[in-house]
């Protein structure tokens, strides 16, 4: 009697895994076991790594429109509150995007904020 080698199902299984582990270097993207480790593991700091970027990106665009804040005359802090207490509802991303592409509406948007706008030497 042949051994049994588990066949159709075993062999789909790990092909799943094998799919994954694609571009993945030496035993890690041709080994069954080796690759599920591997593909766990890659799981793992995906889901971790989402939440993360979020959190990269805020900062990038915190620091983008400090930079801005600065170059009219006035810091982030201070901006921000401006903003909140003239009801201008532009979140952190759009803000950044417009000190980096549209100086001049970003200056505008400081102005309506009720900042006095001085260029800062």
């Amino acid at each position: 009697m042949p051994r049994a080698k588990r066949g159709f199902k075993a062999r789909r299984r790990r092909n799943r895994v094998l799919k994954h582990a694609k571009g993945f270097s030496a035993g890690r993207s041709r080994l069954a076991s080796v690759a599920v480790e591997a593909v766990h593991k890659s799981w793992q700091y995906a889901f971790r790594h989402r939440r993360l970027r979020k959190r990269d990106f805020r900062r990038l665009w915190i620091a983008r429109i400090s930079a801005a804040a600065r170059m009219v005359g006035t810091s982030y802090s201070r901006l921000v509150a401006a903003l909140k207490g003239a009801n201008i509802g532009l979140d952190r991303k759009i803000l950044s995007a417009l000190a980096i592409t549209d100086f001049k509406a970003f200056e505008t948007i400081v102005q309506a904020a009720g900042i006095k706008t001085t260029p800062a030497n």
